[in-house]
């Protein structure tokens, strides 16, 4: 077995005028749950196509499970779970056919098993497939992921359109996928989901991998959200020198900033004057990446 079950090495796909995908260098581990996000147009679908060899790179390598992933496409489209960011259309089709289909194309797959996930997301299979909302049209390719017991999921906004109850029995099956030996890569854009999800995130910002870790390494890069209320104006120099401490607002007798770091010397320098009301908290992993990804002068 390949010491990684997903393999990147400069990995490209240059379509021009600074967009694509360049240099990707990732592994992913065997039973990891990785997060993949970043804004539209940052990346993260083509690299999912590029895995997937529906596109193929301008240059630098993959593997999945140890298989290249053009060499060894068909091979490795057997293992693999994969929801695409846009399903496709099957017009006339009950969704009970279309996953029929699908299961047919795989060499067959348990009806139980797709019943069983059917129930578990409340879907009706027996409605024609262009009836369904989004979010049941989601289900479907949930289920299509999922059915065959794939050893990789890769899944391209998993949750899109599902409702709260529904995005908590996905997390479910994939937690139940992993505990069966599944590796799962899924890219999303609600930050706070994939924050309490994935074992590691990838942050891809303009086609580039600019910060990857754990959730307890990306939490060392976190800030406070100070906010202090004084018994009168506040001069503006008043935050003036004060290491890991930025976004300073001040506005009359009110003050905010975000401090990264020991927050000694701040709280230090605020009580030098007379404070009345204090507020701090941690900026969330949402916030952190939000700041990331303003817009560079």
């Amino acid at each position: 077995m390949a010491a990684s079950a997903i393999v990147c090495r400069g990995l490209t796909k240059d379509y021009g005028q600074g967009h694509g995908l360049f240099d990707l260098d990732l592994d992913i581990s065997h039973g990891e749950i990785f997060g993949f996000i970043g804004p539209n147009g940052a990346g993260k679908t083509t690299t999912i196509r590029l895995l997937m060899d529906l596109i193929r790179p301008t240059q630098g390598s993959a593997e999945v499970l140890g298989m290249d992933t053009h060499a060894d496409s068909i091979a490795i489209k057997r293992r693999v779970g994969y929801l695409p960011g846009e399903l496709p259309q099957f017009p006339g089709a009950r969704a009970r056919h279309v996953l029929d289909l699908l299961s047919g194309l795989r060499g067959g797959v348990d009806p139980e098993r797709i019943r069983s996930l059917a129930a578990r997301l409340e879907l009706d299979l027996n409605r024609k497939y262009s009836d369904l909302s989004h979010g049941n049209k989601q289900k479907v390719g949930l289920i299509q992921a999922f059915m065959h017991a794939p050893d990789v999921l890769i899944l391209d906004e998993p949750t899109l359109g599902l409702d709260p109850l529904m995005q908590r029995e996905f997390w479910r099956l994939v937690d139940e996928a992993v505990a069966g030996g599944a590796t799962v890569l899924l890219s999303s854009h609600v930050l706070t989901e994939v924050e309490v999800g994935c074992d590691r995130i990838g942050l891809i910002r303009e086609g580039h991998l600019v910060k990857i870790g754990s959730l307890a390494e990306l939490q060392t890069v976190r800030a406070h959200r100070v906010e202090a209320t004084f018994d009168g104006p506040v001069a503006e120099g008043l935050m003036a020198g004060l290491p890991g401490v930025t976004e300073i607002e001040i506005h009359g007798d009110k003050v905010s900033c975000a401090a990264q770091g020991p927050i000694g010397p701040l709280l230090a320098r605020l009580l030098e004057h007379s404070v009345i009301e204090l507020d701090s908290r941690e900026l969330s992993l949402e916030e952190v990446f939000l700041r990331e990804f303003e817009p560079s002068e």
